[in-house]
């Protein structure tokens, strides 16, 4: 329903934000990451996703893209819901999760307040295959099949919302021989330019 707000922040709480938008005070709830990097009194662009229960309508405000995009696929995993999105965010930024999910690193996603090693595994379960049968199949491979270190970085940009066509370009741009989280972190520089 709302891609994005934009106006003045006009107060943070401690898990929540208010963003005035032609004298309306939206409420949106939001990562401490988020909350860091704002500032009361600032224009800020909010990328939104409602989130609708019978009973209420939350918003829920990210900075970049990548980061709404990373909180809709947790909230798809079954038993992952707003709150358990933001305090993964809050503690793992999105290129690290897309990374900890590829790698199968359950300890980097338990860090989260309220994700114990169970639902850690049903996350990095649900995701990984979730790229399997969305994009890796359904995408035409438009550019060189990458090494095979480089398949993990492709596949942790996948995770945060690109294409396979622009995470292989990303990832040959970023150049060989690093490390893949090092990899992931020079795509994604390449990415947001």
């Amino acid at each position: 329903m709302y891609h994005y707000i934009k106006g003045t922040v006009v107060l943070k709480g401690t898990n929540y934000l208010v963003i005035d938008n032609n004298g309306v005070g939206y409420r949106i709830f939001t990562s401490d990451s988020v909350l860091q990097r704002i500032s009361v009194d600032k224009n800020e662009k909010i990328y939104t996703y409602l989130h609708i229960r019978e009973d209420l309508m939350e918003l829920y405000g990210f900075l970049t893209r990548e980061e709404l995009s990373t909180f809709e696929m947790l909230i798809s995993v079954s038993g992952v819901g707003p709150k358990v999105g933001l305090s993964l965010l809050s503690t793992v930024p999105p290129s690290e999760f897309a990374l900890a999910v590829v790698t199968n690193n359950v300890k980097a996603i338990t860090r989260a307040p309220g994700v114990g090693p169970k639902v850690a595994q049903r996350i990095i379960l649900e995701l990984k295959d979730k790229l399997k049968n969305d994009q890796l199949i359904q995408e035409a491979v438009m550019y060189e099949e990458p090494a095979v270190d480089a398949n993990e970085a492709v596949s942790a940009l996948m995770v945060l919302g690109y294409s396979q066509g622009e995470a292989k370009k990303a990832v040959a741009a970023a150049g060989e021989g690093a490390s893949t989280e090092e990899t992931v972190r020079q795509a994604l520089k390449q990415l947001m330019k």
